[in-house]
């Protein structure tokens, strides 16, 4: 767990907004005592999670593809190839939704826009010294050239939500 007190404080404000902002549907299958809290939350996202990414392309057809998630500080960070698809969507247009799922027992899902931390020819955001530092001990710091061949970025979320329709259940099993 990464989260700074102010950064629990902030990620519980979306996921209760986000949850009161959506429709009746969703409200009924992700009701309040179905959903985690943001304590909670960080607790289970610990290390790498595999995220479906969803982007769009230059023709506004939607894409979705895997990327390793770490859930730092509140926030999605992701990476791909430089050459990749997504990271081409991605710039052009930086909106995107991420889910991750583990089978029945846990849904977290976010919509949300993306910054690219460690920008070819340009200034990295002012944390990526230390995101480079977390990923790089995550990976191992010679598995590719960290400025040439990847591409990080932080989804910043405008709505999220975590569904677990088994709590007890939930906080008693190992994470996978």
């Amino acid at each position: 767990m990464y989260e700074t007190s102010v950064e629990l404080k902030e990620l519980q404000a979306l996921l209760d907004a986000s949850l009161s902002r959506s429709n009746e549907h969703l409200r009924s299958i992700i009701s309040t005592e179905r959903t985690l809290t943001a304590e909670l939350l960080t607790q289970l996202l610990t290390g790498m999670r595999t995220l479906a990414l969803s982007t769009v392309t230059a023709q506004g057809e939607p894409r979705i593809s895997g990327v390793d998630g770490h859930f730092l500080h509140g926030k999605w960070h992701f990476g791909t190839a430089r050459g990749a698809a997504k990271a081409r969507h991605l710039a052009a247009r930086p909106a995107a939704s991420a889910a991750h799922l583990r089978g029945e027992d846990l849904g977290v899902f976010t919509h949300g826009t993306v910054e690219i931390l460690n920008p070819q020819g340009g200034e990295p955001a002012a944390d990526w010294p230390d995101l480079l530092a977390y990923f790089q001990d995550f990976y191992g710091d010679d598995l590719f050239d960290w400025d040439k061949d990847v591409v990080y970025y932080r989804l910043h979320p405008h709505w999220m939500t975590a569904y677990a329709p088994d709590l007890a259940k939930l906080t008693a099993a190992p994470p996978s």
